[in-house]
């Protein structure tokens, strides 16, 4: 993948996207989930950004925030991303008499010429910021988050899906994660 110079600009929301290493469906299993959403509350309470809107699917996730200052992107991604990794590979390990684990834990696993200071990967290196420039493109950004489990077939309605921020945007106060409101 080439490597492009990423501009943040002061002021503007970041419509953040990554992946996991190999497209692994770690997000299928309840407790790589509330990992993942503990260690998105710490990150936030550490760096203090604006989140707006956030969902974690089977392989991926994309959250809308407000950095501050806006370089901070990449540490947000960079705190939430070893964070989860580690506690996942914990897991995993710990959990060796599943056969899923041990099947999991190999699917992660570096090729002999990628090892550096760890031999598995959870997540994919990069990640894919992108700046809302508009309130059309905040909506935007929005709905297409929340639309994507019932796009990949997972759920049938937003609402049925039960790792995004979309009830609060129903005024139904059962996010996992609290959320940020613009001005």
């Amino acid at each position: 993948m080439p490597f492009y110079k990423r501009n943040y600009s002061p002021g503007q929301l970041q419509f953040i996207t990554s992946s996991t290493y190999r497209r692994a469906l770690l997000f299928l299993f309840e407790r790589f989930c509330r990992c993942f959403v503990q260690r998105l509350a710490e990150v936030r309470q550490g760096l203090k950004f604006l989140l707006l809107g956030w969902v974690l699917m089977p392989e991926h996730f994309h959250l809308l925030l407000k950095p501050q200052p806006a370089e901070a992107a990449p540490l947000i991604v960079k705190g939430l991303k070893e964070g989860t990794a580690t506690r996942i590979l914990k897991a995993l390990r710990e959990n060796l008499q599943y056969p899923w684990c041990g099947k999991m834990l190999e699917r992660l696993r570096l090729p002999p010429t990628m090892h550096d200071e760890s031999h598995y990967r959870v997540w994919q290196r990069r990640f894919y910021p992108f700046n809302v420039y508009s309130e059309k493109k905040r909506l935007e950004k929005l709905d297409y988050m929340h639309h994507n489990p019932v796009k990949r077939g997972l759920v049938n309605e937003p609402g049925d899906w039960p790792r995004s921020s979309w009830r609060l945007y129903l005024g139904q106060d059962a996010s996992l994660l609290e959320m940020d409101r613009l001005g």
